[in-house]
């Protein structure tokens, strides 16, 4: 009867490969003849290996150090030099092909546009990292020039970003509290602030000091441990964060800033107890400055292809409420607070004092991912749009080099942003030479324009943040989305914004990163081991699932479905004594229990196998008992010391037990690790097969060589 099924499995696998379904009947030669010869690892690398490479002399007992030092000997040379300038100096590979006569102009409009937006966005992001405005605009230029010249991100516009200006701001608050007595005298204010532009300074200084580090190590592939949910969690709770860090501006209210968790509902509540003292000035010039800013940002989203350039709203509220409160004197009439005098030129490069640095450490490194994510991922979006690539590596180097060497000029962190990046990209922007062009629209107000902008209301700042975070209050628009596509990331999406709007930015990213990772690990918990079959008349192997399932429809439905094509009914055969598993998931030290149980059920290994795991039934307990076990790992893309153990200890078991076991379609580091942990030693090289199908025609052969007797063909899914 074994020799009948097999003729049978045969037959469909020749079919599969035949002209005609005459040739298969009347096939009547032995098994082997039916079939090609199986192929083994070792058969594959005898006939399709490359030739053998030439003796080489043995290596020193340190490889890694040859190497190191091989490399470095390389770059020494002329080419070598070269290329290494060509991968570190992204302009010398872009600005050959530049095309002068179709890019200047983009390049040069959208450069000023983003320029002019800078001014306004820096001075107020600078408030909210609790530094003086000109800072800001120190921050728009420095970081903004020396990534023109290192980054990959043709479309990307680096400055201010509103996410790090608030992590920086609490470290800054924390380092630097305001004194308990209230008033301070002009000396005590400035030494105050300079101490606060110190310890902005030192953070910028240790984040790019750990890109830097990252980059040595070549740690650029971090940037896949962020997702999506996580980036988008993170920037949509750190804007409700902004918005209400920003209410006491508004309302032109002094209060004291409040850091760690619940810092957000801390600050809501010393507002609502502060609310009769708000100064009605300010929280009209407030309405009307939000009463602009809100309609122009609309108009330029709902107007972007008809728009030349995106109307710009910050800059024309900039210059209404100076002209507005120069005239009306609200400064001394009113006791509006105003933006004050603006210093000329650039500050003296001065070292960020080291006293500083072992206490911001441990929040440099949420600020030093956060700018590798974001801009990472936004550089990586319209590389993705455009048709070029980006190197994250490289982009390490870039934001490292900017955030350290703009620390000597007392600039704080920086990133790409999200609002500029977008308005350059609109406004025509081609390559990194738009970066040069703003820069020389906010070195005009840092050497010209500075005194323009005394009478300018801190109050419009405030709005000119909140208006700048639109975009990333309406990611929550993705929401519904997100849940249709995926709950596991909707939830991680829920759990990060919750965990930033509870406890704080830096705090919240950590819990994203967690929760994100072990949604990872429980995907490969729950993975299912599958059985699977030969779907006849080809040379597939089909989980015996499906067969269950679309067999079992056709059998209710017989009725119905009569005059249904053949086609549509999917037959799975399995032979008796052969079992065909399949185990979809990595296979390392989180998994291999689960491995181990797995096998034990299905082959019926130890005490363990009467027990019915979560994602099967029991197997007939009439069926005949496996003599020979396939396993694919196809879908194992490594194995650790741990899992490969485990195979070896199944290998071990399945032979005390009289059982074949073959493995399929091990890829090279699995098969590399399986052999260390000493595979060989409990198989033969001819047991390892380069596809299912071969290990499949092997074990047949094996079978039908061995004692005929069996329970005869199976047709659909397992015995239950």
């Amino acid at each position: 009867m074994l020799q009948g099924a097999t003729d049978k499995m045969s037959g469909s696998l020749v079919s599969g490969t035949c002209s005609g379904s005459e040739e298969v009947s009347d096939l009547k030669s032995p098994l082997s003849s039916r079939f090609r010869e199986p192929l083994t690892h070792a058969r594959f690398q005898e006939l399709y290996g490359g030739a053998e490479e030439p003796e080489v002399p043995a290596e020193p007992r340190l490889p890694w150090l040859c190497g190191l030092w091989r490399r470095r000997a390389g770059c020494c040379s002329g080419p070598g030099a070269w290329r290494v300038l060509l991968a570190r100096l992204p302009p010398l590979r872009w600005l050959p092909h530049y095309r002068w006569r179709a890019w200047l102009l983009g390049d040069a409009v959208a450069g000023v546009t983003v320029g002019v937006v800078h001014v306004p966005q820096g001075m107020a992001f600078a408030l909210l990292t609790s530094v003086p405005p000109v800072f800001g605009l120190y921050t728009s230029f420095f970081p903004v020039l020396i990534y023109s010249l290192l980054g990959t991100g043709r479309h990307l516009s680096t400055g201010t970003f509103a996410v790090l200006s608030l992590m920086t701001g609490s470290v800054v608050e924390r380092l630097v509290p305001d004194p308990l007595a209230g008033n301070l005298s002009e000396i005590e204010r400035e030494q105050l602030e300079a101490r606060r532009v110190g310890a902005a300074a030192a953070v910028a200084f240790g984040s790019g000091a750990l890109m830097l580090a990252m980059f040595a190590l070549q740690l650029g592939v971090l940037s896949t441990f962020l997702s999506e949910p996580v980036v988008k969690a993170l920037t949509s709770g750190a804007a409700l964060h902004v918005l209400v860090s920003q209410l006491p501006s508004l309302l032109g209210l002094s209060l004291p800033r409040q850091i760690g968790c619940f810092s957000l509902f801390k600050t809501l509540a010393a507002v609502l107890t502060a609310l009769a003292r708000s100064s009605p000035a300010e929280l009209t010039i407030s309405a009307l400055s939000l009463a602009l800013l809100v309609p122009v940002k609309e108009l330029n989203v709902r107007f972007r292809d008809r728009l030349r350039t995106p109307i710009p709203g910050e800059v024309v509220m900039v210059l209404l409420a100076s002209v507005l409160c120069f005239a009306s004197s609200l400064d001394t009439r009113y006791n509006v607070q105003v933006v004050g005098v603006l210093p000329g030129g650039f500050p003296q490069p001065l070292f960020p004092t080291l006293d500083e640095l072992p206490r911001i450490l441990a929040d440099s490194l949420p600020i030093a991912l956060v700018t590798f994510a974001v801009s990472t991922s936004l550089a990586s979006i319209y590389a993705d749009k455009y048709s070029y690539t980006i190197d994250p590596n490289q982009e390490l180097l870039a934001h490292g080099v900017s955030n350290l060497i703009s620390s000597l000029f007392s600039c704080f962190p920086n990133s790409a942003t999200l609002a500029t990046t977008s308005l350059l990209v609109d406004a025509g922007g081609n390559t990194q030479l738009a970066g040069l062009f703003s820069c020389m629209v906010v070195l005009a107000v840092l050497l010209w324009l500075g005194p323009f902008f005394y009478y300018l209301p801190k109050a419009v700042l405030a709005c000119i943040n909140i208006s700048s975070m639109r975009q990333m209050f309406f990611q929550m628009q993705e929401l519904p989305r997100l849940w249709h596509i995926s709950r596991v990331d909707f939830a991680v999406w829920m759990v990060t914004w919750v965990a930033v709007v509870t406890l704080n930015v830096d705090l919240g990213l950590a819990v994203g990163v967690v929760i994100s990772m072990m949604t990872v690990v429980c995907r490969t918990q729950r993975v299912q081991c599958l059985a699977l079959g030969l779907a006849e008349g080809t040379e597939l192997y089909r989980p015996l699932r499906e067969s269950r399932k679309v067999g079992g429809s056709a059998k209710e439905g017989r009725s119905d479905s009569q005059d249904a094509p053949d086609s549509q009914t999917l037959q799975l055969l399995q032979v008796p004594g052969l079992c065909i598993l399949s185990y979809p998931t990595p296979l390392y030290f989180a998994t291999r229990g689960q491995f181990r149980h797995i096998l034990e059920w299905h082959l019926g290994l130890g005490e363990r196998s009467k027990q019915s795991p979560k994602l099967g039934s029991l197997p007939d307990k009439g069926a005949e008992p496996i003599r020979v076990v396939v396993l694919d790992f196809s879908g194992i893309s490594f194995a650790d010391a741990a899992g490969a153990r485990e195979v070896v200890q199944l290998t071990r078991r399945c032979q005390d037990a009289g059982i074949c076991l073959l493995l399929a379609q091990c890829n090279a580091l699995v098969l590399e690790t399986l052999t260390r942990a000493g595979l060989l030693e409990r198989m033969t090289p001819d047991q390892l097969f380069v596809s299912v199908q071969d290990a499949a025609a092997h074990a047949l052969e094996r079978l039908v060589r061995q004692e005929p007797g069996g329970a005869g063909l199976r047709e659909g899914g397992p015995a239950e």
